[in-house]
């Protein structure tokens, strides 16, 4: 599926394509999958089960760690990178629509399930936990869009930054 998404559309690539890529005949197709979306939602998973264990890893074994720390984001950011024609269809949201929400909801499960702020703060927590995941999301489609100009430990390290620094102020641009 993944080699004929690199030469055609996805919507005019036909299930006979892809049983035939696959060595296989539209019987045995259809007995797995209803569609060609459906295998295409069902890659996507696998990577991001992937994903998840890169991130998992990164805290595996700590009581706590800090976000400022770029070294525990490599692994993700590599990962990624190792994987961009896979992810850059998965987060540019043009091929299964709702894909930049199942890879944010698996991000935002990760904090939900395995961790929790050392202070408490006085607002939800889960508002937190969706503005950092869809705010990770910008920055992966930002690299996407650079066509991963940075490397993997450069994107760790604005990770980094972003999440040790607030902005401050915001000024007002000449003229406008």
């Amino acid at each position: 599926m993944l080699e004929l998404v690199k030469e055609k559309e996805f919507k005019d690539i036909s299930i006979t394509e892809i049983a035939k890529a696959a060595n296989c005949n539209r019987v045995t197709f259809y007995s797995h999958y209803e569609s060609s979306t459906q295998l295409l939602e069902d890659i996507f998973r696998d990577y991001l089960e992937q994903l998840t264990m890169n991130y998992k890893q990164s805290f595996a074994g700590k009581k706590t760690f800090s976000l400022s720390d770029p070294s525990r984001n490599i692994a993700i950011f590599k990962f990624i990178y190792d994987n961009a024609f896979v992810f850059s269809l998965m987060l540019m949201g043009e091929v299964i629509p709702g894909s930049q929400n199942i890879f944010c909801e698996t991000i935002a499960n990760i904090s939900r399930r395995d961790l929790v702020l050392k202070e408490e703060i006085w607002f939800d927590i889960e508002a937190l936990n969706l503005y950092e995941t869809y705010a990770l999301l910008g920055l992966f489609i930002y690299w996407i869009k650079t066509d991963f100009q940075s490397t993997p430990e450069e994107m760790a390290k604005r990770l980094a930054y972003i999440y040790s620094t607030t902005l401050g102020e915001v000024m007002v641009k000449d003229g406008q």
